[in-house]
């Protein structure tokens, strides 16, 4: 039987618990790039890229740097424009939240997210709670790209920010408006970005990754404004992910007990960018230093602090309570009209189309690796005839299978593929059934199982499986997509579950279950 994870109310979220007394790299082998990670007593708190995802900016906790849980994002919904809620042929594929900052300060008691959207204007958001209710508190006319927010021990706050220039603008008493911006340096090692800014013994630190196989350090005994000092912490370190990318990027931590870490990420394609964690210590000029085995980047490592188990991270959600649990993100914002949650998930036509590109309320879930399975039940009784609703691998190339219905006795069940984008992210094309038959029984019984296994090991050549299965004991194949490995895209596959309209809206059907399976199932129930 599967674990259900929800309580009445709350789902508890997916988290990685590994046994013993070392950990494994990566922490969590989910997609969660551009991370900004810091303490707050005893509480670990990370935040990542999303992009086009809504909510965006997710934020975990961890007891221990090596198990964490969804609680909440920082980003309730993307008001960024129009082009965010897939509407009149718009869209903001690749682009949205990337790269932000966040921190909790003491002082007045407010969690503050930072993020600059599409180069342009840097916003603002705070919660006197870090899960919520966050607020759209600011927009500022310059760019905080790739930012990192510091508040210093005299509670000043202060925003590291740029690509090879890199400035810092100290922000005013409330930490909404900027009081005053200034480069601090132009780098000689390459375009330099992602910063981390901190306060360490009476030194200010900017944290800089050389994209994507370095790591700088900037150094300052000045103050925030500089001069700043440079020095090397990785370049080219043999990564701890087989196939996969050189950790870069991510940010220092300290522990309660004193120690420092290192989070990274590793360019790990199809499945996107997942966490890595080494020890930091520090050498004699003031500069971290990178533990490493042989050169290389640890494999496993002791646990930082006692291991702080949290619920398993695979297992059934059954969408109990009223709301979405929070490692759920839709493509683009939603029509919250179009959906509900309630001892399961409505989901109404809101998007007559013929591509999945183009069709609002596509609901996304990170692929757990290096392989694991997601499975759905569907009840389809009140599709509407036209309607398209089933599973999906999500990304730049993308295929799905599910049932096309053309009147209330004839359902086919098909497997697309040939989906794909532009350069530019646009749709190249909307894909053709591949596999398809007349649903058994006609109209059948109401309800369909859909699975994909997920082989998202960094590499080419990793496929995604399709199958269904009428009596959730059985499944069959339908199909297989060879996954895209290239990073241009950025964000990593993901599972997907749509329901839309060909003809006209008003067709629904509700998803009794979702299920996460590891190593992942395939023809078994």
């Amino acid at each position: 039987m599967h674990t259900l994870f929800r309580s009445v109310c709350t789902f508890l979220v997916f988290v990685l618990s590994i046994s013993g007394q070392n950990s494994i790299n990566p922490v969590l082998w989910e997609d969660l790039a551009d991370l900004d990670i810091f303490r707050v007593n005893d509480v670990f708190y990370y935040t990542a890229s999303t992009m086009h995802y809504s909510p965006g900016a997710p934020i975990l906790q961890s007891y221990d740097l090596v198990n964490w849980q969804y609680i909440a994002h920082a980003v309730p919904t993307l008001d960024f424009g129009s082009k965010y809620d897939l509407t009149n042929g718009q869209s903001a594929y690749v682009k949205g939240i990337y790269a932000s900052t966040m921190r909790y300060r003491a002082s007045n008691n407010l969690w503050y997210w930072i993020g600059c959207i599409e180069y342009t204007t840097t916003y603002i958001y705070t919660a006197s709670s870090v899960t919520g209710p966050w607020m759209k508190r600011a927009t500022l006319s310059t760019c905080y790209y790739d930012a990192g927010l510091l508040i210093d021990d005299d509670d000043t706050m202060y925003v590291a920010y740029g690509g090879t220039q890199i400035s810092v603008a100290q922000l005013s008493a409330d930490g909404l408006s900027q009081v005053r911006a200034q480069q601090v340096y132009n780098s000689t090692v390459g375009a330099i970005e992602g910063s981390r800014m901190y306060k360490i013994s009476g030194a200010w630190y900017i944290f800089n990754d050389l994209p994507a196989n370095g790591q700088y350090v900037l150094r300052s005994t000045s103050g925030p404004f500089g001069p700043y000092t440079i020095k090397q912490l990785l370049l080219n370190v043999p990564t701890p992910i087989a196939g996969g990318g050189i950790p870069h990027q991510g940010g220092l931590i300290e522990t309660q007990n004193g120690t420092w870490y290192y989070m990274a990420f590793v360019d790990s394609y199809p499945g996107g960018r997942v966490p890595v964690l080494a020890g930091i210590t520090w050498g004699s000029d003031g500069f971290p230093i990178l533990n490493t085995v042989n050169g290389s980047w640890p494999t496993t490592l002791s646990y930082p602090l006692p291991k702080h188990s949290l619920p398993a991270h695979t297992g059934t959600d059954n969408f109990v309570g009223t709301s979405l649990s929070t490692q759920w993100e839709w493509n683009h914002n939603p029509d919250t009209t179009k959906f509900s949650v309630s001892n399961g998930l409505t989901l109404s036509t809101a998007t007559v189309t013929s591509d999945l590109y183009a069709a609002r309320n596509t609901l996304s879930h990170r692929i757990l690796g290096p392989t694991s399975s997601a499975t759905i039940l569907l009840n389809y009784t009140t599709m509407a005839d036209g309607d398209r609703a089933g599973m999906a691998l999500l990304r730049d190339t993308s295929a799905w299978i599910g049932l096309q219905r053309s009147s209330a006795t004839s359902y086919r069940l098909s497997f697309f593929s040939g989906l794909s984008m532009t350069s530019n992210w646009t749709t190249a094309s909307t894909g053709s059934e591949v596999t398809g038959l007349a649903l058994p029984g006609g109209s059948g019984s109401g309800q369909i199982w859909f699975r994909i296994n997920a082989d998202i090991h960094p590499g080419t050549g990793k496929q995604g499986l399709f199958y269904y299965s009428l009596d959730g004991q059985t499944f069959t194949q339908l199909g297989a997509l060879t996954m895209n490995n290239t990073w241009n895209f950025f964000m990593g596959y993901r599972y997907s579950i749509f329901n839309y309209a060909t003809e006209a809206l008003g067709g629904k059907v509700g998803v009794e279950s979702f299920t996460v399976d590891q190593p992942g199932k395939t023809t078994e129930a």
